[in-house]
């Protein structure tokens, strides 16, 4: 199954992608109360185009958006940091997720926006203390995600929240591919272009913390519910640590492409 989230007359809907067609399944409301259920159910009404619909993130408002700092070796090195003992968790908020296509204004405070490439984990039934062995059934699916992130303020304090929050700087999509059908989640090319120049080329085998393994660190201190995302880290290429450091400016385009799954675009403008 391939899904995406799409506004249905104000109302937040799942649809289930077919090509460049989708059909609207349910309410992602009901879709994460219920995701057993609703896979399982038949796409209703009438085939929209995907590039008519007006696109919201695919989950809940209620989700959790955690994120793995510092999970792949050469993006350690590059930033002269030490490989964490533990999965290095922080939090993006919901209000900060955007959408395939959408604009992400330079802060004002900031001018240091660099990219983050991920592979994104949807979380699709309840975990409280759940062990590696089975952490895997309870993901979803995998979609792309872009961790932009505004260097200054993150490196201002130690608290990254504001740095790792600009506006609409958690890109995410541009569709979600369930599990079963997207299979091994390693062994997948991730990649960043900038104006079609490529800035980051990895594979996800490349995670220091493995998903099953952050889960079960993740549910020993607090619980996931469906919805829930967890975005696993980024590969080297950052445009903090270029030589000279580059950030995203004004008419850039930035994307994000993961095998199985597809690019995820975004368009740099100056905040209004």
């Amino acid at each position: 199954m391939r899904f995406l989230g799409f506004d249905d007359g104000g109302l937040g809907t799942i649809g289930v992608v077919d090509g460049d067609q989708v059909r609207r399944l349910c309410s992602i409301d009901e879709f994460y109360a219920d995701v057993a259920g609703w896979r399982n159910a038949e796409a209703s009404g009438e085939p929209i185009a995907v590039s008519d619909i007006v696109r919201v993130p695919p989950v809940p408002q209620t989700a959790k958006v955690l994120c793995l700092g510092l999970n792949y070796a050469a993006h350690i090195s590059e930033t002269g940091s030490e490989r964490p003992d533990f999965p290095n968790i922080f939090a993006k908020w919901y209000a900060s997720l955007s959408n395939h296509g959408d604009q992400i204004p330079v802060p004002t405070g900031d001018d240091r926006l660099d990219w983050e490439c991920e592979m994104a984990v949807i979380i699709g039934a309840p975990l409280t203390n759940t062990s590696e062995a089975d952490a895997m059934d309870g993901v979803l699916g995998y979609t792309c995600f872009n961790d932009i992130s505004a260097r200054g303020y993150q490196r201002r304090t130690k608290q990254w929240a504001i740095g790792k929050n600009p506006d609409n700087g958690a890109p995410i999509g541009p569709i979600v591919v369930t599990a079963d059908e997207f299979g091994d989640p390693y062994g997948k090319r991730i990649s960043t272009r900038v104006n079609g120049d490529t800035r980051q080329d990895g594979t996800t085998d490349m995670m220091l913390f493995k998903i099953a393994e952050t889960i079960e660190y993740i549910t020993a201190g607090t619980s996931l519910r469906p919805g829930d995302v967890i975005a696993t880290g980024t590969p080297s290429g950052v445009g903090d640590k270029m030589d000279p450091p580059t950030y995203l400016t004004a008419g850039d385009t930035v994307e994000v492409e993961i095998e199985g799954i597809g690019v995820l675009q975004s368009r740099i403008i100056a905040h209004g």
